[in-house]
C-alpha cells in the first residue's frame, strides 16, 4: 500500500487574490507563498461558496453551500451532526491538529439582528442545532472562566492552538498565552493602548491602529511558532496527519506590528484602477453607498462595508500588505521546518483563504453582499510532491471542491451531499474543466443598502459572466467579464442584453436547484 501523504492546509482570512505576487501583484513581497504557487498549482479562478466568513468556512470543511449545511451567515453555528472531512480523515488513521482560526461556532453572543423588533421572532424554529455542545468558541466563555476549552475532538481536530477574532483583540490560548508571556499584558491591546497615529485616516474609525504587541508575540508569529511545534511532534509520530494553520489576517481592523506596519506607505500603493473609473448602469445599493459617503453619515467603525476615500483605500492596502507579508515570514518559516523534518516530500502543501475584501475597488472599503471579483475570488494554490510544478488553470474552482479533493488524495471515501468536486484529474492535467459556472451564495444579517429588509444575493459565475439577484428587488448586476474585467458596466438594463440576462437567470436558476440538499438517501420502503 502506497504511503499516506501528509497535509498542510494554509488558510488566511479576508486576503483577495490579487494581493500576492504570484498572482501578479507587483507591490507586495510574498517570496515564500510565490515559491509553494511555482512548484504546484495555482487556479486563477477560485470562487467562495459564499464571501462570509462562518458560511465559507462550513463549506470548506463540509465541501456544502450553506444552504444546506444550515450555516448561511455569521452567528449560526456548524451542526455536530454535520459530516466534515476532517472527521473522516481522523476515522482513517489521520492525526489532525488546528493551530489559528477556526470560527465554526459563533464567537459573539448578540441576538440576532433581523427580525429589526425581537417581538416578531418565533419561539419555535424549523431546524434545531443537533446534539452536542455549542458555543465553545465564545470569547466571552474563554474569559470568563479560565478553565473553559475546546472539547475534542473538535469537528475532527484532536488537539487545536485557538485563536478568537482579529487585530490585536484575540482572544482564546493566544491571549492565555500572552498573558503568561507579559505582566500586565492587556494593556498592549487595542485601540485605546495603541501607538499613536494621528495621520492614519483609518484609526479615527478604528479600523487600523499600531499595536504595541511586538512581532514575536503577535498572534501570526504564535500561529507560525505552535504550526512548528505541531509538526515536531507528527514528525516523530509513525501516522499520517492533517494539519490546518489558520492565519486570522490580512483582515481588518489592520493592526500590523513593528517593522510590518511601515513596510508599506500608502504614499506608494496605487488605488485599484476601478476607483476612479467611470462606471455605467451603477446599481442601487452603490448608489445608496455613495450617497452616504457625500453625505458624511457612512458608517465606518464596525464590519459593515462603506464607500471609502482614496486615502482610506491607500491606508488600507498598504497596512494589508504588511500583514500579508507577516503571514509570508510564517510561512517560509514553516515550509524551512517542513525540510528540515525530512517530511516535506510526504506532505501535500494547500495554501487559500476564506474570502476577499474590496480594499478600494468600486471605492469600497472591507466586504458585503456586492460579489465584485475582489471579495469573492480567493487564492488556491496546491503543492504535492508527486503532481505538477508551476502549472496554471483558469478552471472555474469553489471551496466546495477543498474538501473532496483531500479526501480523494488521502484515499477516503467522498460522503452524499457533497457538491463539490474532487480537482485531482484537473491536477493531473487529464481534464481542462471542473464546471461551466458556479453558484455564490449569501445570507445576510443587516438591513442597510436601501433594502427593506436583510440583504439576500445569489450569484452565477460563468467563465465570462457574472450575474447577481437580490431579494425583494427587480434589478440586479449583469457584467460581461471578458471585455470588462474590472465590472464596471452594469448590463442589467441594456436592451442588447436582455436575452443574456434571461439565459443567464435560468442557469441560475437551475444550479440552485442541482445544489438542493441530497442527504439523507430516501429510506427503503418496505
Amino acid at each position: 500500500m502506497a504511503k499516506r501523504p501528509n497535509f498542510l492546509f494554509v488558510i488566511t482570512d479576508q486576503h483577495r487574490a490579487d494581493h500576492l505576487g504570484c498572482y501578479g501583484n507587483g507591490i507586495v513581497r510574498t517570496p515564500h507563498i510565490d515559491a509553494l504557487a511555482h512548484a504546484g498549482f495555482r487556479a486563477e479562478r477560485c470562487y467562495v461558496a459564499s464571501p462570509i466568513c462562518m458560511p465559507n468556512r462550513a463549506s470548506i470543511m463540509t465541501g456544502r453551500m450553506p444552504s444546506t449545511h444550515g450555516v448561511r451567515h455569521n452567528g449560526i453555528e456548524l451542526s455536530l451532526d454535520e459530516t466534515v472531512f476532517v472527521e473522516r480523515l481522523r476515522a482513517a488513521g489521520y492525526a489532525t491538529a488546528l493551530v489559528g482560526k477556526s470560527h465554526l461556532q459563533n464567537i459573539h453572543g448578540a441576538p440576532a439582528q433581523w427580525p429589526r423588533d425581537p417581538q416578531d421572532r418565533l419561539a419555535i424554529e424549523a431546524r434545531r442545532r443537533g446534539p452536542g455542545r455549542y458555543g465553545q468558541e465564545l470569547e466571552t466563555a474563554w474569559e470568563r472562566n479560565p478553565e473553559h476549552d475546546l472539547e475534542l475532538p473538535y469537528y475532527g481536530f484532536e488537539r487545536a492552538d485557538l485563536t478568537i477574532m482579529h487585530a490585536d483583540l484575540q482572544h482564546g490560548h493566544w491571549r492565555r498565552w500572552l498573558r503568561r508571556q507579559v505582566k500586565d499584558a492587556d494593556k498592549l491591546l487595542g485601540p485605546e493602548n495603541a501607538i499613536p497615529t494621528p495621520e492614519i485616516e483609518l484609526a479615527k474609525c478604528r479600523q487600523a491602529w499600531r499595536t504595541r504587541v511586538p512581532e514575536e508575540l503577535y498572534p501570526n508569529a504564535w500561529i507560525t511558532d505552535r504550526t512548528i511545534a505541531a509538526l515536531r511532534d507528527f514528525a516523530r509520530a509513525d501516522q499520517p496527519f492533517f494539519l490546518q494553520c489558520s492565519y486570522p489576517d490580512p483582515h481588518h481592523p489592520f493592526t500590523p506590528p513593528g517593522k510590518y506596519w511601515s513596510l508599506y506607505s500608502p504614499d506608494d500603493v496605487p488605488a485599484p484602477r476601478s476607483f476612479a473609473a467611470p462606471h455605467r448602469g451603477l446599481a442601487p445599493h452603490m448608489q445608496w453607498l455613495y450617497a452616504h459617503r457625500a453625505a458624511g453619515t457612512a458608517v465606518k467603525h464596525i464590519q459593515q462595508l462603506f464607500a471609502c476615500t482614496e486615502r482610506e483605500a491607500r491606508e488600507a492596502i498598504a497596512l494589508n500588505y504588511g500583514t500579508i507579508a507577516q503571514i509570508d515570514d510564517g510561512v517560509g518559516r514553516i515550509m524551512a521546518e517542513l525540510a528540515r523534518l525530512g517530511i516535506a516530500e510526504d506532505t501535500v502543501v494547500i495554501f487559500t483563504s476564506d474570502h476577499g475584501d474590496y480594499l478600494g475597488d468600486h471605492q469600497l472599503l472591507l466586504k458585503g453582499p456586492i460579489h465584485y471579483e475582489g471579495l469573492v475570488r480567493v487564492p488556491f494554490i496546491w503543492r504535492d510532491p508527486t503532481g505538477p510544478q508551476s502549472r496554471v488553470s483558469d478552471a472555474l474552482l469553489q471551496s466546495t471542491d477543498f474538501a473532496p479533493t483531500i479526501l480523494a488524495r488521502a484515499g477516503v471515501a467522498p460522503f452524499n451531499g457533497m457538491h463539490g468536486r474532487s480537482l485531482l484529474p484537473l491536477l493531473a492535467g487529464e481534464r481542462d474543466a471542473v464546471r461551466d459556472e458556479l453558484l455564490i451564495e449569501e445570507e445576510g444579517q443587516r438591513t442597510y443598502l436601501g433594502f427593506e429588509s436583510r440583504v439576500r444575493t445569489r450569484s452565477l459565475v460563468t467563465p465570462t459572466h457574472r450575474i447577481s439577484l437580490y431579494d425583494g428587488v427587480a434589478w440586479g448586476e449583469l457584467y460581461d467579464r471578458r471585455n470588462d474585467p474590472d465590472e464596471l458596466a452594469n448590463l442589467w438594463d441594456d436592451a442588447g442584453a436582455r436575452t443574456l440576462r434571461g439565459e443567464l437567470c435560468e442557469r441560475l436558476a437551475r444550479a440552485m436547484i442541482a445544489h438542493a440538499e441530497t442527504s439523507p438517501y430516501p429510506s427503503a420502503i418496505a
